[in-house]
């Protein structure tokens, strides 16, 4: 698959096939997704991979904690509640998804349900938690910008191999229960996670491509 065309097709899976991602593939990925530019060459990015039952334990501890009440523990600043435009555009993400699923407005069950799917990582056979070194962690969110880089390579990476993802920073909500069962050392941040594997056809949301706005809407040019 060539760039464009991962690019342009590209979407969040939310639903996955229960089949194991064979390691060699995650491999080739992890290595496509460490070719990401930061900042000075810092490379500060880590994946932990989990799978199997060290996976099965943390989507456990995840869902146990949020269902009791425990607040979120993330390790780094939660975006709080949008407003605006950005709200606006939430809302209409989430009503795409919820339209595909047949989840009603009022249905308080099966809106929690969708909600769980996060903290238990869409079910995916597979998570790549994200971390970077705690060494540079006071100096400003320019770790955050290398990993956004690092992790859209890694997506982009695994479409073209067939395989699905979605950035999922509900998986790591727990973060104390991410770290101490995938033994994430105590100098690095947990940022995110991505849920990874093969794309379930029959999950209707898999269809769902949240819209995007225009080169006109995002982009100044200055000197053309």
């Amino acid at each position: 698959m060539d760039l464009d065309k991962a690019i342009n097709e590209r979407r969040s899976i939310r639903g996955y096939k229960p089949d194991p991602v064979p390691r060699e593939m995650l491999e080739e990925i992890i290595a496509l997704a460490n070719r990401a530019p930061s900042s000075m060459n810092t490379q500060p990015w880590h994946f932990h991979v989990l799978t199997g039952e060290p996976l099965e334990q943390v989507r456990r501890g995840n869902s146990e904690r949020m269902l009791a009440g425990v607040p979120p523990q993330r390790e780094i600043p939660d975006h709080g509640a949008y407003t605006g435009v950005h709200r606006d555009r939430q809302v209409e993400i989430a009503k795409q998804l919820f339209a595909a699923m047949g989840i009603a407005r009022d249905d308080k069950v099966m809106r929690q349900d969708w909600v769980m799917r996060g903290f238990r990582q869409f079910d995916a056979p597979v998570s790549i938690v994200v971390t970077f070194d705690r060494m540079i962690e006071d100096q400003g969110t320019i770790a955050h910008f290398d990993l956004g880089a690092v992790t859209y390579g890694l997506v982009l990476a695994a479409w073209a191999r067939g395989l699905g993802a979605v950035i999922n920073g509900q998986g790591i909500m727990q973060s104390p229960v991410v770290r101490e069962v995938a033994g994430i050392p105590d100098d690095e941040v947990i940022l995110t996670c991505v849920a990874l594997g093969w794309p379930d056809d029959e999950f209707a949301a898999n269809e769902v491509r949240s819209n995007r706005r225009t080169v006109g809407e995002t982009a100044r040019f200055v000197g053309f």
